[in-house]
């Protein structure tokens, strides 16, 4: 409570109320930007994570994070495709890096099949507060013949799209499947993996096997082929979503 006769509590009152030339008081402005600071604060608290880096497997190029990057951008996340050369592992690592670079900050780095040996590597870099592996690990071949290309890759596609994947697949340099690790991100980083359930080019207990040694986070998608991110955009973006939300 103020009193009439108190002359230094009033005093004190007047110098609060000098107004800044905008005619907004110092306090008043202190208060706003505190307000907002702890708003910001909040609102980042709540959304986690906002930026996610896609990285395709072998055989494919970036267009197939279509479905995937239409829910993400839809649902407000800033989402970043690297294009892999596919040349050497090397320079598959080095074009990861070069996206994880242009993040204005934490991001969530997704990879599928040969992409998952890609960001275990690049997956150390400061930027990545978690990692998404979507059926993904080191496959054994370099080139998967056409005629078999929706058997064993996308059953679960139209023979139409499958067709079209089987002729526009990047060919994969044979050294890159010998490429040695250095520092499995995944020892120190919170990961996610979704196991498709008719995967044929990679075992599904394969994929349970790298989630249960990772302590991974894993959703098992029933009837999925290996091309679930094309196949499943709605159930891969929800993870992905799910790892931006809980990671920090």
């Amino acid at each position: 409570m103020v009193f009439i006769g108190d002359k230094t509590r009033q005093a004190r009152i007047a110098i609060n109320m000098t107004k800044t030339k905008d005619g907004m008081s110092r306090s008043l402005w202190i208060v706003l930007l505190l307000v907002t600071s702890c708003t910001l604060a909040a609102q980042n608290e709540e959304h986690g994570v906002r930026n996610i880096v896609l990285v395709h497997g072998a055989w494919a190029d970036g267009s197939g994070w279509k479905g995937v990057y239409d829910i993400l951008v839809k649902d407000g996340y800033n989402v970043s495709i690297v294009q892999e050369p596919e040349t050497s592992f090397k320079e598959d690592v080095a074009a990861t890096k070069r996206v994880l670079a242009q993040q204005d900050g934490k991001c969530i780095l997704v990879a599928h099949s040969y992409g998952g040996a890609v960001i275990t590597e690049a997956g150390t870099d400061p930027s990545v507060a978690g990692l998404v592996y979507i059926a993904a690990h080191m496959p054994d071949a370099t080139y998967l013949d056409p005629a078999q290309f929706h058997e064993y890759f996308a059953a679960d596609l139209s023979a139409e799209q499958a067709a079209f994947m089987a002729r526009s697949q990047v060919l994969n340099a044979a050294d890159n499947f010998k490429a040695v690790i250095t520092t499995p991100a995944w020892r120190s980083k919170p990961s996610w993996m979704l196991v498709a359930g008719k995967d044929r080019t990679i075992n599904p207990d394969l994929e349970r096997w790298y989630a249960e040694r990772a302590k991974s986070h894993k959703v098992e998608v029933a009837g999925a082929s290996h091309s679930i991110y094309v196949s499943r955009p709605k159930e891969v973006a929800a993870l992905i979503e799910e790892a931006a939300s809980h990671a920090r």
